[in-house]
């Protein structure tokens, strides 16, 4: 889906215009994928936007850019605002939110020590991810490229260089005829999506990989674990083997952009009945209606954005 431009982005604490924000093809992120970022959603609920877990988004910038010793100069309420002020300002929701931090123009080598750091934040319109109808779910294949192993990249890190595996492992499964691949983990156990952590159910079990498994914390993912132990579904971080795939009950993606999108076959095999299951359905029910406004945000969730009269865009 094409990027739909808004009218500004943060950038080092200022409002820019969007064609203003530019870079110099000899920037350090250009040359060595030297960036972090996020992916937060915005929903339009009845009362008004609001973004979904903002605090704990931010936070993971910070770690993945403490991770890579990045320095940044803004605290986490710096950016938390900086994602209100934006929205505020351009007037889009709901909306796609990326916020980037990287190393910008100033060293020519692989030391990454005398280039300046730049932040900055673009929110715009965006549907699904992967499309579909999250009542059928989705076609997804075992990908031939394993995740990044332990000690090569930190898989904790949500960073712009990781997801040169991630478009391996995505481009793969599109030129396949999938929507998504799934990899493994250095040692052949089940790890992600190229975007997405994943999910599997089976008698009445739900399993997710722990993070050594080469898995991103998802916001998401924390997501769901905590709805799911509210609704009293036994859970169990464990490796998981390929094989519990071919013979799950059901199996889903989490994430920002997939939200909860569920897994109707893997490599041509179908997931339990080849329809959304109970415990799929009782997860998606709890998040969409907490996202949507329709039930309480008991979880404290959502930081609203302050827009008057304004209305939501539609996407």
């Amino acid at each position: 889906m094409a990027i739909q431009k808004t009218e500004k982005i943060w950038h080092n604490g200022k409002l820019i215009p969007w064609d203003d924000a530019t870079l110099h093809v000899m920037s350090h992120v250009v040359n060595y994928g030297s960036s972090v970022f996020e992916g937060i959603r915005c929903y339009a609920l009845p009362s008004g936007p609001a973004i979904f877990r903002a605090p704990e988004h931010m936070q993971r910038l910070l770690d993945s850019a403490r991770i890579y010793r990045i320095d940044v100069d803004f605290t986490l309420d710096d950016l938390t605002h900086g994602l209100v002020d934006l929205i505020k300002n351009n007037g889009v929701w709901p909306c796609y939110i990326r916020p980037i931090i990287l190393r910008g123009y100033g060293e020519a080598g692989v030391n990454p020590f005398n280039s300046p750091t730049e932040v900055y934040i673009c929110n715009y319109p965006w549907g699904k991810y992967l499309g579909g109808d999250a009542s059928q779910g989705v076609d997804v294949c075992i990908s031939s490229w394993t995740r990044i192993a332990p000690n090569t990249l930190p898989a904790m890190a949500k960073a712009g260089a990781n997801y040169m595996n991630s478009q391996l492992i995505k481009m793969e499964a599109i030129i396949n005829g999938y929507a998504e691949g799934i990899a493994l983990d250095v040692n052949g156990y089940v790890s992600e999506g190229s975007g997405e952590n994943l999910f599997v159910a089976r008698n009445g079990v739900l399993q997710t990989a722990p993070l050594g498994n080469s898995v991103l914390p998802g916001i998401t993912r924390d997501s769901i674990l905590q709805i799911a132990r509210d609704l009293g579904i036994k859970i169990v971080e464990q490796q998981i083997p390929r094989e519990s795939l071919y013979i799950a009950d059901e199996v889903f993606f989490t994430g920002t952009a997939a939200e909860v999108t569920p897994i109707r076959s893997v490599d041509k095999i179908s997931v339990g009945k080849g329809v959304v299951g109970p415990i799929t359905k009782s997860i998606q029910q709890e998040f969409y209606g907490i996202v949507r406004g329709e039930i309480s945000d008991r979880y404290n969730w959502l930081t609203p954005v302050p827009v008057g009269s304004k209305q939501p865009v539609e996407v």
